[in-house]
């Protein structure tokens, strides 16, 4: 490793003393010298103007540069103090826009009584609460803001302020002095970016950037830091990418190209409709692939109900046809089973291969999960070993080392964020070469976060509906202001059972204290302030299966399906839901993807302000699915202004999915999508916003996959070679497996 690299490599508490580095490793992860300089600032103050105290959050810690408008010492007596010892200052602070009061008590008003007087310019940060309907701030931290000849001025040098991302336990000005003790180390950082990238877009050099972004004296030194920034961080990913695809596609595959009239044929032949030109135009992408020496790696994204099962089935079968064998990944039993149901009615006689009655070029199609019988599975097992079986279609039962195949042509998974890297290159060591590889996901990607979180993969979309499809109509139905809508939601749900159709309920939770995470769409299951402000426990399927049972749907057939419950049961439960024989199914998630039972037609989903957008739209695309219209309500208690009400009626308001991940995107933090939030970790992306730079992403993927074809091991760049260590290090490994 070059020797220049090492002063960032410093860890913290050889610069800034033990307790401090302890707060900032605890607190926000931040462990060397380098951590703390790649720690920007989230926004800046100018010394003249002043924050908006009018657009203060709730219950978040803030940052605020503002003047003291009034201080007043009041005494009382409390248990403590009976004789009116007890002391409180209240100081009113104005930027302008607003007040906001701070309060002290007890022993810690001496210091803030002498130094908070009126007209002093301060810095203060803590947490907004309420109390008596005004906006406060409770024993604040507080940092003067001096005349222009003192201290002041030589830590915040400049006319700007920057504010860092900071916690209750470390504000904003320690963090920035902390930075400024380092910041002379920033001369040593060696630039990822090869010079001539970085000369031919005019970009700043690496430690002028980093010296611009923590103390700017201008709005454009912060622009020409950013843009920068930006670049290092969707390069280093972009060539990350491309040094994945460039060693997939040095591997070997066998070409896999489908018998004129053998099993496909046959299926295409059996067919009731013409595929959609989509499905046409994916397919032949996906049979050039399977016809190279090398193995594809393609993602097939889709609107939800695009058809996305019948291409990749169609994929299954040419593999088939052409001596492999085919394996479908799908992420939960449910669904597991529910492809294996709908595949083998699909293929009808053509999925009897080897049993009387079967066709002539009929193959076998076996189910394989981790709760089969020891019978079932052990028959399975022979299936795959003999290549009787030419499609299997399991959970990741599937990658188990017992498993076997005679020749594994191809992998299919479903819903792609559910399996890892690893968990794919496990299931790749099954064939003798490594199989072709097609990942559907039917949640629609933003071509960029496709770009950056699928990078290593190439991108086919099914934009069309199949013919036949109906429109699904979606509305709001707020609970709290208008109860009768409620109730008529219900009336709704009868009214379909009574033309021969069926409806979900959805809730966020199961009940009976057997919780499952609220929906996953919401990261790490943490509450929102919304929810923390109504404090009242998410709707559980089993406490409305048995009050719709009781009350507004009495004489229905309510069933429940959760994902506690034991396979067999879960199995019954949609074998009954698709044959008809059950009116109401009240579910959690677990009917989020692949279910698909055309007679149902409603779907009410409880606390909808609970789930995420890309989620909602998953969930009701269940419905609308057979050539009855779909209807979906969404009932939430949220009040009118809230951002949980304005998420819902983007949802309602529109049908394209990719317009909704964009809404989806621009709400959640980035990391999230980035497969941040389930690692914990922090985001790897501090500048770079994957929407708005779209086209920053677009170029470096570009320039990364020229750098990679020409240079594979990056040996004429040892900067470049040092950041992609810092990124694929083990706190980051989750970025790129999206597990």
């Amino acid at each position: 490793m070059p020797a220049l690299e090492e002063p960032l490599k410093q860890p913290l508490k050889s610069v800034l003393g033990p307790a401090t580095a302890k707060v900032m490793a605890e607190h926000l992860g931040l462990h060397t010298v380098g951590d703390l300089l790649h720690h920007y600032p989230r926004r800046y103050e100018e010394r003249g103007q002043l924050t908006h105290l009018a657009d203060l959050p709730m219950d978040e810690h803030v940052t605020v540069v503002a003047q003291v408008a009034d201080a007043r010492l009041h005494s009382f007596a409390s248990a403590k103090a009976p004789r009116g010892k007890g002391q409180r200052l209240e100081v009113t602070i104005t930027d302008g826009s607003g007040r906001l009061q701070l309060v002290f008590f007890g022993n810690g008003v001496h210091k803030p009584h002498k130094e908070l007087l009126p007209g002093t310019r301060a810095m203060f940060a803590g947490k907004v609460s309420v109390f008596n309907r005004r906006l406060q701030l409770a024993h604040p931290a507080y940092e003067l803001l001096r005349g222009d000849g003192e201290e002041a001025v030589e830590s915040w040098a400049g006319a700007l302020i920057p504010l860092y991302p900071a916690t209750a336990k470390l504000e904003s000005w320690k963090i920035g002095k902390a930075v400024q003790t380092v910041l002379p180390t920033a001369q040593e950082a060696v630039d990822p970016l090869p010079p001539s990238l970085r000369e031919g877009r005019g970009l700043l050099p690496l430690p002028e950037a980093l010296l611009k972004i923590h103390r700017p004296h201008t709005k454009a030194d912060i622009a020409g830091a950013r843009d920068r920034l930006k670049w290092d961080e969707a390069f280093v990913l972009q060539v990350a990418l491309a040094r994945r695809r460039h060693a997939d596609a040095q591997l070997p595959a066998v070409p896999r190209t489908p018998r004129p009239d053998g099993l496909l044929t046959a299926f295409d032949d059996r067919l009731p409709f013409t595929l959609t030109e989509g499905q046409q135009k994916v397919s032949r992408e996906i049979f050039d692939d399977l016809a190279t020496e090398h193995p594809m790696h393609r993602l097939l994204q889709g609107e939800v109900g695009s058809g996305k099962t019948m291409v990749a089935l169609r994929a299954m079968l040419a593999v088939v046809d052409a001596g492999g064998q085919a394996a479908m990944l799908a992420p939960t039993e449910v669904l597991a089973q529910q492809h294996h149901r709908s595949v083998t009615e699909m293929m009808g006689e053509l999925a009897e291969g080897g049993m009387l009655g079967g066709a002539e070029h009929a193959t076998k199609v076996v189910l394989l999960t981790g709760s089969m019988g020891a019978a079932a599975r052990r028959q399975a097992l022979l299936d795959l070993v003999t290549g009787e079986a030419g499609i299997v279609i399991g959970t990741h039962a599937l990658i188990e080392d017992k498993v076997q195949f005679h020749d594994l042509g191809l992998v299919v998974v479903d819903e792609q964020h559910r399996f890892g890297v690893e968990q794919r290159d496990a299931l790749r060591g099954k064939g003798k070469q490594p199989p072709h590889l097609l990942v559907m996901t039917a949640t629609p990607i933003p071509r960029t976060v496709a770009m950056t979180v699928f990078g290593d993969l190439e991108t086919s979309v099914l934009d069309q509906l199949p013919a036949g499809r109906s429109p699904i109509a979606s509305h709001v139905v707020p609970a709290a202001d208008k109860p009768h809508f409620l109730a008529r939601a219900w009336e709704r749900v009868r009214e379909e059972v009574a033309n021969g159709h069926q409806a979900y309920v959805v809730c966020p939770r199961i009940g009976d204290d057997v919780d499952e995470a609220v929906a996953p769409g919401k990261a790490g299951g943490k509450k929102s302030p919304e929810d923390e402000a109504e404090k009242r426990p998410p709707l559980a399927v089993l406490e409305v299966a048995e009050q719709l049972g009781r009350g507004p749907l009495q004489g229905l057939r309510v069933e429940v399906l959760h994902g506690r419950m034991h396979p067999d049961d879960k199995d019954a439960v949609m074998r009954r839901f698709t044959a008809g024989e059950t009116d109401v199914l009240v579910a959690t998630t677990v009917i989020e993807v692949g279910v698909n039972v055309p007679n149902a037609t409603v779907m009410v989903i409880m606390d909808a302000d609970r789930f995420g957008v890309s989620q909602l739209h998953q969930l009701r695309g269940r419905v609308g699915r057979g050539s009855a219209p779909g209807l979906c309500l969404l009932v939430t208690e949220m009040p009118e202004a809230s951002p949980a009400r304005q998420r819902l009626g983007a949802v309602a308001s529109t049908l394209d999915g990719f317009e909704l991940s964009r809404i989806d995107l621009e709400q959640r933090r980035e990391g999230d999508v980035l497969g941040q939030a389930q690692s914990g970790a922090r985001s790897s992306l501090r500048v770079l916003a994957v929407i708005e730079d779209e086209e920053v992403i677009a170029e470096a993927r570009e320039e990364a996959t020229a750098l990679v074809a020409a240079d594979p091991e990056l040996e004429r760049l040892p900067g470049l070679r040092t950041a992609l260590d810092a990124l694929l290090d083990d706190e980051r490994e989750q970025y790129l497996e999206k597990g």
